[in-house]
């Protein structure tokens, strides 16, 4: 048996060239568990065990909520209710410097309480919002930069797929999970919100004032009494029925998805159509997770029986470095693969390394959890591979360079380490809530 060093760094480079290559995370995966099986579990019997690990890893009942998010943000763009909410928004911000770039931010923040997709939140605020602000002469970066980002925050705002696959790889409390990520992902939508209309009025040329219809009584009021008003209710009602114990985390998705086609269809806007194309979004995207999500458990054990997570996780507890050190390390590494990697793949290839550290420190996992998540909601934003980069760039003129949208970015990112850190030196900020709610 070779030792862990050279284990670790053969499991790992093969990984590398596997992704370098091309070929998606979950075949790479599966390419590594098939090699290790054989290896380090014993053969033929190690295949065996791998296929033990597949079958138990998706058929685990906390995963259940995943489908069940995806399908409400689903429902919510292909009925076109999101677009209605955006109108609504049209309505009430009527007169503020940068208006189009803060309703891009407000809209977004409210289908990020009720979307588990952040490409479906940027892939719809880009083509509705975007082709406006640059025929009113926004400037490219104030117009891309704000729709990009609140696409990122989603993670953070429940409900969130990627913070139930991150609880319950890493064995965090699903439930307290999603409730932590609240304030720290309200607070960045104030600090972009901030940010834009600072930036407006030190240069209104960035985006430009026009002539805007303004409709006034109720008349202002009424679309977002009819059309937002629900949705946050049914952020209220998902949030609720878990931190009251009134249901599981399971239970409160199903809730919250059959309110979302409840809402559609009283709007009269569920149509067999519509239904079918969030059926197959909601089993496209499900799919690609829990394919992704079945080399997990038996990448672990390969790393667990070979030694190389003992190896590297005593070689760190070894090294006399003070928690600091070490957790600015990890959060490092996180942003770095970040550049790179999906978020699937950044927990999969970390958290069996990270969370012995965190139970070794004495970690309040929530907070961990949370600094997690904000890593990889930057690795959505960061050059070159960050996923909402690529879908601005689907849906922005050709002739606008992809320079252009990695700067329009840039700061958000900034303010998004700005959060890390926040909550890395204030630990309530993402404990508080769940303290409260949950009594975690």
């Amino acid at each position: 048996m070779m030792p862990w060093w050279e284990t670790l760094g053969l499991l790992f480079g093969i990984l590398t060239i596997l992704l370098l290559v091309g070929l998606p995370a979950g075949f790479a995966f599966l390419t590594i568990n098939l090699v290790g099986a054989v290896i380090y579990l014993g053969g033929e019997a190690g295949l065996m065990q791998a296929v033990r690990n597949s079958v138990a890893s998706i058929t685990n009942f906390s995963l259940t909520p995943i489908p069940f998010f995806v399908l409400m943000g689903e429902v919510l763009f292909h009925t076109g209710v999101a677009m209605k909410a955006i109108d609504a928004f049209d309505n009430l911000i009527w007169r503020m410097p940068g208006r189009l770039a803060v309703i891009a931010v407000v809209a977004g923040t409210v289908f990020s309480a009720i979307s588990g997709s952040t490409v479906a939140t940027t892939a719809l605020l880009g083509g509705l919002l975007l082709p406006q602000m640059l025929a009113r002469g926004y400037n490219p970066r104030m117009a891309m930069g704000p729709i990009m980002a609140i696409g990122g925050v989603d993670m953070l705002i429940p409900p969130s797929a990627l913070t139930v696959l991150l609880g319950s790889l890493a064995g965090i409390s699903i439930s307290g999970l999603l409730v932590a990520g609240v304030v720290p992902g309200m607070l960045l939508s104030v600090l972009f919100l901030g940010w834009i209309v600072g930036r407006c009025v030190l240069d209104p040329t960035l985006a430009p004032t026009f002539e805007h219809q303004r409709v006034t009584g109720w008349a202002r009021w009424r679309p977002l009494v009819i059309y937002v008003t629900p949705l946050v209710f049914i952020f209220v009602v998902v949030i609720l029925s878990m931190t009251a114990g009134w249901a599981t985390p399971t239970e409160s998705a199903a809730v919250g998805a059959a309110a979302t086609v409840l809402v559609a269809a009283a709007y009269r806007a569920v149509t067999v159509r519509a239904l079918a194309k969030s059926l197959m979004g909601t089993a496209a995207i499900s799919g690609v997770i829990l394919f992704i999500i079945i080399g997990a458990t038996t990448f672990s054990q390969i790393l667990s029986f070979s030694g190389a997570t003992n190896g590297l996780v005593g070689l760190v507890q070894g090294a006399g470095l003070s928690q600091w050190v070490v957790l600015l390390g990890m959060m490092g590494i996180l942003l770095v693969l970040g550049c790179f990697v999906d978020q699937v793949s950044m927990m999969l290839i970390t958290l069996p390394f990270f969370m012995p550290l965190v139970q070794h420190y004495g970690w309040d996992p929530l907070w961990f959890g949370v600094m997690f998540l904000i890593c990889m909601q930057l690795g959505l934003l960061t050059p070159p591979f960050g996923m909402l980069l690529f879908t601005m760039r689907s849906v922005a003129p050709k002739e606008i360079p992809t320079s252009e949208i990695f700067a329009a970015v840039m700061p958000y990112v900034l303010f998004g380490l700005l959060m890390l850190v926040l909550v890395m030196l204030f630990p309530p900020l993402a404990t508080w809530l769940p303290s409260v709610l949950l009594g975690k």
